[in-house]
């Protein structure tokens, strides 16, 4: 019964990214892509994350969506620019997608994912989650983390700066 349920999850996680991709209205995009992370919650619940599913609800579901949908709406794209020049040439680019797809699984084919250090799935298992993830993140990961939040800050000054408005003297 797992396997079913993981298996309708992953195919409309496809389904419906393939959809964000080829929908012509912007607004049916946000709106597809918004199942589409709902779906991605359904899969990290199946897999016992249950920290990461709620995650996924309320940064991007919540957050993140709202913000890709006011932008959606702020842009008021021109019908003549969306249909004519995003649609012409599609089968050569599935060809080159489908291409680096095959690339990419004759690479990867010897590639095994594993945990290194005391984390494993044992470890793991009895502690919860976010507090093997909050041990981690903090001890052996601190500074790709700090990195990361520098990283943020200096999009968000970037962000402030360029859309503030200029005041003329």
């Amino acid at each position: 019964m797992v396997e079913w349920f993981f298996g309708y999850l992953a195919g409309a996680v496809i389904l419906l990214s393939i959809l964000v991709v080829l929908s012509r209205n912007p607004v049916h995009s946000v709106l597809w892509m918004l199942l589409m992370f709902l779906h991605v919650a359904g899969l990290y619940l199946l897999l016992n994350a249950e920290f990461l599913a709620a995650t996924q609800v309320i940064v991007y579901a919540g957050a993140i969506l709202v913000l890709f949908l006011f932008v959606v709406m702020l842009l008021n794209l021109k019908e003549e620019i969306r249909v004519k020049e995003f649609t012409g040439g599609w089968p050569v680019r599935l060809l080159i997608a489908a291409g680096i797809m095959i690339i990419l699984k004759v690479g990867l084919a010897g590639f095994k994912v594993g945990f290194k250090g005391p984390w494993g799935i044992e470890a793991i298992e009895k502690v919860t989650d976010t507090k093997a993830l909050g041990k981690v993140l903090f001890t052996e990961y601190i500074l790709p983390f700090e990195i990361a939040s520098l990283i943020l800050l200096v999009a968000i000054i970037g962000a402030v700066f360029l859309a503030k408005k200029r005041i003329r003297t």
